[in-house]
């Protein structure tokens, strides 16, 4: 493929010279004027079918129609945005080009390449230069085009080529579409750019990428298909936030790996949002296998979870349910707050990302903001998921007056989080916890930032008994061998965090001694222990009162009665 030729400039410039895209663009009109434009309204005969090919692209065949002359794309998905210019340029019949540094500017429909650099138009001035001079109309997609249009004083000539070329174009059917994983572009072209934000694919998208693969393989004997409709619905959930490369992939690796495919496949897909997670390093990603069955009491709190455990589906957004939002867990430490939290992500099979606040402050001044956005970015973009926020009490102490020791830094990282919460569309579930209500500012708690808010207290006599079997089974005692309401009754006032080290404790106790654990040993343990409720009784107190009316109880209704040292607390059923 020959090179394009570029516009001849005139050859004795007038004592006044004119601007070179003036000159420019006189002499392609002259050479080959434009046709008169065509109305906007226009519809062509074939609509419907054309409608139906840019469903999910409306928005940007509609800037292309109305001759936006520099689109700005912020995407990692060349290759789908290129298939859908490309049908763009098929229905309005106009010539398609991609520019890249190392190819410069190509005809894509014709498949041509040329060989290595010789093509000049890498670089960007003469690629620019080759646009002008094209008459047809047409859409130019520049690949990776932001670190030249970028705030910087090296690129001075291709913004203010830039700046000709959006002149120009204003009055043609030529479109330029620059397409980058990130937005750059110096304030000179603020005006001149249209900046569009393109969505990760649809669900729908998804699932004709996951059919497409299904019709491939069903004919290998060596790969078994089983999809029922529930589970293709799981696994395509599960694939959300991912692009449709990464998506391909892992349902590749899938078939590869396990020779199958199926509903129960969505670990692998968690694998593929572990990765995009760990390239960011603002979030943690937890691979956990607690069940919510690992959880002790808590019922209300249960009950309330398997209710939208149901909303995850397709068949709930159809109903009209929205995406639960999340939960502000308020309450004593080692009562089970982190642990539900792993125990969701297990429950509704999503991705479990814990985010710590205390990583997003550094010593550069107006970095923590930018990574708070970062880090939610990260969180939306593998979504569905689970966003772990632990301790949040910590992360915003003092966030209303950090202004006097920290320049106010803690206070706009807070509110960019407050803002999230309140109007976050993406399907991210957050997971607050908190153990010092004091430090938790009002705003937080309004109502549109969680669904709810619950109380999580000091275990009941029944819940104590259901830890404590847990526990014992887990390190493999079986429970029916200890009396483990004498136990739990003297445990009254242990959280769970303490109760599990008193079968911890007794069993080292009883190595020592080499025996068999008993009763006798978790028994000594305890009459040795001070839990916390007794050394933080007066904070314990304070935080009941407060939760009263405040908050709802995470456990079944409850009744508090004194005994000796004033902690006594049982369930009424």
């Amino acid at each position: 493929m020959s090179t394009p030729e570029t516009p001849k400039l005139p050859v004795t410039p007038p004592p006044v010279q004119t601007p070179v895209t003036v000159a420019q663009k006189q002499s392609v009109q002259a050479s080959a004027p434009m046709p008169p434009p065509v109305p906007l309204s226009t519809v062509p005969a074939d609509a419907t079918k054309k409608e139906a090919c840019l469903s999910q692209d409306k928005e940007l065949d509609v800037l292309i129609r109305a001759r936006y002359p520099i689109i700005y794309i912020e995407s990692w998905e060349e290759e789908r945005i290129e298939n859908v210019l490309r049908e763009i340029a098929r229905f309005r019949e106009k010539d398609f080009y991609v520019w890249t540094i190392t190819e410069g500017v190509v005809k894509a429909d014709e498949g041509a390449r040329p060989v290595g650099r010789s093509n000049k138009t890498t670089d960007p001035l003469t690629a620019l230069d080759t646009v002008l001079g094209h008459v047809r109309p047409a859409i130019y997609m520049f690949k990776d085009f932001h670190p030249f249009i970028e705030e910087n004083r090296n690129n001075l000539a291709v913004i203010r080529r830039m700046r000709d070329v959006a002149e120009y174009f204003r009055d043609s059917y030529k479109t330029i579409v620059i397409v980058s994983p990130t937005t750059r572009i110096a304030r000179e072209l603020q005006k001149d750019v249209t900046v569009m934000q393109y969505a990760l694919p649809t669900k729908d998208e998804l699932g004709k990428l996951l059919d497409r693969i299904v019709d491939e393989v069903k004919n290998n004997p060596k790969i078994k298909i089983n999809l029922t409709p529930e589970g293709r619905d799981r696994l395509l959930t599960a694939a959300g936030g991912l692009t449709l490369k990464e998506a391909e992939n892992v349902f590749a690796k899938t078939l590869v790996q396990k020779g199958q495919l199926s509903g129960s496949d969505v670990s692998l897909v968690f694998s593929e949002k572990q990765q995009i997670i760990r390239k960011n390093g603002l979030l943690e990603y937890y691979q956990t296998q607690e069940k919510i069955d690992n959880v002790a009491g808590l019922a209300n709190l249960k009950l309330w979870l398997s209710k939208r455990t149901a909303a995850q589906t397709e068949k709930a957004a159809k109903y009209g349910l929205p995406a639960p939002r999340g939960v502000l867990l308020l309450g004593v430490q080692g009562c089970g707050k982190s642990l539900c939290a792993k125990a969701i992500s297990s429950m509704w099979e999503q991705p479990l990302l814990r985010f710590d606040l205390g990583r997003l402050f550094s010593g550069l001044v107006g970095s923590s903001e930018e990574n708070v956005r970062s880090a939610i970015s990260v969180a939306e973009s593998v979504a569905p998921a689970i966003l772990w926020v632990d301790e949040i009490d910590k992360a915003v102490a003092g966030a209303g007056g950090s202004g006097n020791n920290d320049g106010g830094t803690s206070a706009r990282v807070f509110g960019t989080l407050l803002t999230w919460l309140a109007e976050k569309t993406a399907p991210v579930f957050v997971i607050a916890t908190a153990n010092n209500i004091s430090n938790l500012p009002p705003e937080l708690m309004r109502k549109g930032r969680f669904d709810e808010i619950f109380f999580v207290d000091l275990p009941t006599q029944p819940e104590r008994i259901e830890t404590l079997r847990i526990h014992l089974a887990k390190r493999g005692r079986d429970p029916k061998n200890f009396d483990l309401d004498t136990i739990a009754r003297l445990g009254e006032g242990f959280s769970g965090a303490e109760l599990e080290e008193v079968v911890v404790a007794a069993l080292f106790e009883a190595f020592s001694a080499k025996q068999h654990l008993a009763t006798q040993h978790m028994v000594r343990v305890i009459s040795e222990t001070v839990p916390l409720s007794r050394t933080m009784h007066e904070g314990l107190t304070r935080l009941r009162e407060w939760a009263v009316g405040r908050a709802r109880p995470a456990s079944a209704v409850v009744e508090e009665h004194r005994s000796g040292d004033g902690i006594g607390r049982e369930g009424n059923g």
